[in-house]
């Protein structure tokens, strides 16, 4: 039986630094190891190859040359069809990049100083068409940027963090954009601010920014500090997040254990939760709103065992502890979660499983967690170790996601999972007033021959197989979007919310 080893240490510098496959070191610039207060926790780890449960297709491995080392991005589909990300390293300081459901890569930018380094974070297309980014560090004021990205591959920098005094207006982007209801782009930094421990932020698509919220603004940071995930709006118009840190201290978290957030497009902000360790630690992932209107998210440390959780926190703020990692079904969570079309939550560990380097897992919302697959459970890790992204389901029904270490040479992987899911339709935007122009995403759309929005008819425009132009008629009331097409009817996995 052959065994892979991986040593870690923590490196001074915030970066990991790794040993894989025959004593080769390598180093990755995980931010979430290493440069947050008390979170080196690394391990070192031995591990015997087992086989896989699920079927598991390595469809692009990273060389270097095409990028390397994948790390908080989670991917996303283009209305093209295919599928976009970025990696934190390779080339000069990390790529952004297009794939193919198949599995073929095109690299569209490689990053530079002036660009910004390590964009960990993923990908954002908005209504014009264009993807916007952001880099954790360099640019103009070597704190970070904001970036749009054409999809020929054409880049500008719309923003450089620290451009005011004390970097009142945030420093280091963790996480990635998303896009408003008022078609703004929304984010967060985990530094700088006001009170130097991060804001929300509001930019539009010509690059003017407004900085919503700088955290700390409470005693003790009360209120929570260093956001580092993603925001999600959710139904009721409000932004919902996290933070790393802030909330209530305790011998476990001397900086507090992390807090649950709401805020409104203006900046009011809310604390909905603060952990203390026995519901989880250290929160690196964003939020995600469920088809019941609950929000679902992750832990990367605390609960009953001390190795993550998964969670539901309603809108209200009533909390409840859905599963608790043991080390045995996975460890240390640092991506957020997907809700498919079955209804369940997947969503990948970085550690911990049958060969201690991660998993994928599915997740019932009452809480019954089913181990999917088990990395490194090919020689030498061919199939991929230590998956810190999460996962996304793509319109064909299949599920999709990197890993930051393992493949041919060691430096991540992108894969597709099997799990039998049913192919869908994505709507974009996902709520308007009637007459707004939305955006159909799908598989083998060629042929359709109606569009309903809960059942009311729109007029519409076959672009392409994966792409329908269409309006929000009138009468559309909110509910799930169908198109029929030649081999079915496909339904969307999230209603599109009809506003006044």
């Amino acid at each position: 039986m052959k065994t892979a080893k991986i040593t870690c240490v923590p490196a001074r510098t915030g970066l990991l630094s790794v040993v894989l496959k025959g004593g080769r070191s390598e180093s990755s610039a995980l931010p979430l190891i290493g440069w947050k207060s008390a979170a080196l926790f690394l391990f070192c780890l031995v591990m015997a190859v087992a086989s896989p449960a699920q079927i598991l297709t390595t469809l692009v491995n990273f060389d270097g040359s095409n990028g390397r080392e994948p790390q908080l991005m989670s991917l996303i589909q283009g209305i093209d069809g295919n599928l976009y990300g970025t990696t934190a390293l390779g080339g000069t300081a990390g790529t952004i990049f297009r794939m193919t459901p198949t599995g073929g890569l095109t690299n569209l930018y490689t990053l530079n100083n002036t660009d910004g380094l390590y964009p960990t974070a993923g990908l954002v297309q908005a209504t014009d068409g264009n993807f916007y980014g952001t880099t954790e560090e360099s640019g103009a004021h070597i704190y970070g940027t904001i970036f749009k990205i054409t999809p020929g591959g054409t880049l500008t920098v719309l923003y450089n963090f620290c451009a005011k005094q004390n970097c009142e207006d945030g420093a280091q982007p963790d996480a990635a954009l998303i896009q408003g209801s008022d078609r703004n782009l929304y984010g967060t930094t985990q530094g700088g601010g006001t009170n130097g421990f991060g804001t929300v932020f509001k930019i539009t698509l010509s690059g003017t920014l407004t900085t919503l919220y700088s955290f700390c603004a409470q005693t003790n940071c009360t209120d929570g500090a260093q956001p580092t995930a993603q925001l999600v709006q959710a139904t009721d118009g409000n932004f919902y997040g996290t933070t790393y840190e802030g909330g209530t201290t305790s011998q476990s978290c001397f900086s507090g254990c992390g807090t649950v957030f709401k805020i409104t497009p203006t900046g009011v902000l809310t604390t909905l939760h603060r952990f203390d360790d026995t519901d989880g630690n250290m929160i690196v992932a964003g939020l995600i709103q469920g088809s019941d209107g609950s929000l679902y998210g992750t832990t990367q440390l605390g609960g009953a065992y001390g190795n993550g959780t998964i969670f539901k926190i309603t809108q209200a703020g009533v909390f409840t502890t859905l599963h608790s990692f043991n080390n045995g079904d996975g460890s240390n969570v640092y991506a957020g979660l997907t809700q498919a079309t079955d209804g369940n939550l997947y969503g990948t560990t970085y550690y911990g499983g049958t060969n201690t380097f991660g998993t994928v897992f599915k997740v019932t919302r009452a809480g019954t967690l089913s181990t999917l697959y088990n990395f490194c459970a090919q020689s030498n890790c061919t199939d991929g170790a230590s998956p810190s992204g999460g996962l996304m389901q793509a319109t064909n029904g299949k599920l999709y996601g990197t890993t930051v270490y393992g493949g041919a040479d060691n430096y991540g992987i992108v894969f597709s999972l099997t799990e039998r899911l049913s192919p869908f339709v994505e709507t974009r935007p996902t709520s308007g007033k009637v007459g707004v122009s939305v955006i159909v995403l799908g598989s083998n759309l060629t042929g359709a021959t109606s569009v309903t929005f809960n059942g009311t008819a729109a007029k519409f425009t076959v672009v392409s197989k994966s792409e329908i132009k269409t309006t929000l008629p009138e009468g559309a009331t909110t509910g799930t979007v169908k198109v029929k097409t030649p081999r079915g009817t496909l339904k969307s996995n999230v209603v599109f919310r009809v506003t006044k």
